[in-house]
């Protein structure tokens, strides 16, 4: 048996392994082994590094526990120490500034005089420029509009009798200009349709060496359709012009609606508007806008669909509700174009009696020789001069109703002819009792004065699409679907 082992520091004994528990008999080894046995003889030496162990740790613990400052104070030192050797390593390199400099010198060949060089052509290249013209061009100020600086073609454009008829001076036609990189004029292109006739004329001023010719030619327009949208914030002409809607397109909108919107008293800020229109085009540029093919206006709530279209046979198309219902009612609600109401059906001080008295009518403002037409069916009843209406017309429709169209400025119609809604009878003056020119509309039921916008809205639709018709009209109204859905995005991406 090991005799007690006592700790330096602690005077309880340790019991040996036999006190414990009974030694275990010896192992032996027999035969051959292939590694090493652990032998009775082994123990002690094992059994005395691990005491030897504990006991160092049991001194380091004491000592930190007893010299906190010294151990701290002590590895500050020795990793301040190697840091300092560090950085001696690191000083021992040399110093950029005292290494030797050496300066290398070659000789390199001009190419101010390189032939070969002289040879090349410098590439050159075109400039293109669009513009409208203007009832004040002339040749020098619409060419430096174009940024064309080039007085050898202003010279010829004043002296050529094409370019002084069909140009200069006459305002709205497209107008376009190749120039070279120094601004020099090779081609001017102008674009104009003429009439209704489906061609336009093209105006073209080219440069051939040194020398400019003209000449006029005639091509067929090519028909395309645009998508766009607007939001009303104050009216609908304001409207279309943030979209980029031609005024063409934005008179058709309202004639379109007419029957179901007031667009002078009826429109609310945020409705919108989606709109599919024609666009003729003149090599590939639009030249005027043309008929629109689908609408749809979102109203105080309510929302109205048109879509044109023409019956297989018919003489002429007309516009739709997309379930087949027309659009087109007995009446129309304004006898000139979309225009400002100066003056609706309620009382008023007579600006030539100069006292109140009831307006029996409506007023709509617009420049002398502004077409005024019927607004439904009928016969000339009178065509002439009367009294404070100056030259006025009156039309009979059914149903004992009768139509006033005075102050104009020309009479186009004679009694007693037959007129269809939206024919021409005249044109807007001051003839008559007027202050200014203007169309004063009126709108009577037996001799009774009624309110013209109120009777036009309340009167009755044409007849629906036919039934021959039906399969044709819907197939096309599904198209005009999904092109509204499309131009209602654009007016979205376009509000964001």
């Amino acid at each position: 048996m090991f005799p007690p082992f006592r700790h330096p520091s602690n005077p309880v004994e340790y019991l040996q392994p036999d006190s414990l528990c009974p030694r275990p008999p010896p192992r032996v080894a027999t035969g051959n082994t292939t590694g090493s046995t652990l032998t009775l003889g082994d123990a002690p030496l094992i059994h005395g590094f691990t005491t030897a162990s504990l006991a160092l740790l049991d001194r380091l613990s004491r000592s930190v526990q007893k010299h906190p400052k010294r151990i701290t104070a002590a590895v500050a030192t020795l990793l301040l120490t190697g840091g300092g050797g560090a950085f001696a390593v690191a000083s021992l390199a040399p110093d950029p500034a005292d290494l030797p400099v050496h300066q290398v010198s070659y000789a390199v060949e001009t190419l101010a005089g390189n032939t070969a060089l002289e040879l090349l052509e410098t590439p050159g290249f075109s400039l293109f420029r669009s513009e409208q013209t203007r009832s004040s061009d002339t040749a020098e100020s619409l060419l430096q509009r174009m940024g064309v600086a080039d007085p050898a073609a202003a010279a010829f454009m004043r002296s050529d009798a094409q370019v002084r008829q069909n140009l200069l001076g006459r305002a709205g036609r497209s107008v376009s200009a190749e120039t070279t990189d120094d601004h020099r004029l090779l081609r001017l292109t102008a674009r104009w349709a003429p009439d209704d006739s489906g061609n336009f004329r093209r105006l073209v001023v080219e440069r051939t060496g040194e020398r400019f010719a003209s000449r006029i030619e005639t091509a067929p327009l090519t028909t395309g359709s645009r998508l766009a949208g607007g939001v009303i914030r104050s009216s609908l002409f304001a409207a279309t012009d943030a979209a980029n809607i031609p005024d063409f397109v934005a008179v058709q909108i309202a004639e379109v609606f007419s029957g179901n919107i007031d667009f002078h008293r009826s429109l609310r800020k945020e409705d919108r508007f989606s709109v599919v229109y024609e666009t003729l085009e003149a090599d590939g540029e639009p030249l005027r806008s043309g008929r629109v093919l689908s609408a749809e206006f979102h109203n105080n709530g309510k929302t109205y669909q048109a879509m044109w279209f023409q019956e297989p046979g018919a003489a002429k198309g007309a516009y739709y509700t997309l379930d087949g219902q027309s659009m087109r009612r007995a009446y129309l609600t304004s006898p000139v174009e979309f225009s400002r109401v100066t003056s609706g059906f309620k009382m008023r001080f007579h600006p030539i009696l100069q006292k109140w008295r009831a307006h029996l009518g409506t007023d709509f403002a617009a420049p002398t020789g502004t077409a005024v037409r019927t607004v439904g069916d009928g016969v000339v009843e009178f065509a002439g001069v009367q009294n404070g209406f100056g030259n006025v017309v009156f039309v009979k429709h059914r149903n004992q109703h009768e139509t006033v169209y005075a102050h104009l400025s020309r009479i186009d119609v004679k009694k007693g002819q037959s007129v269809e809604q939206g024919q021409t009878l005249g044109a807007v003056g001051a003839t008559g009792w007027a202050t200014g020119p203007h169309l004063h509309f009126e709108f009577r039921v037996n001799g009774q004065h009624q309110d013209p916008q109120a009777i036009a809205q309340q009167s009755e639709a044409a007849a629906p699409v036919s039934a021959a018709a039906r399969p044709a009209f819907d197939r096309l109204a599904g198209a005009m679907r999904t092109q509204l859905s499309a131009a209602a995005l654009v007016q979205q991406a376009s509000a964001e």
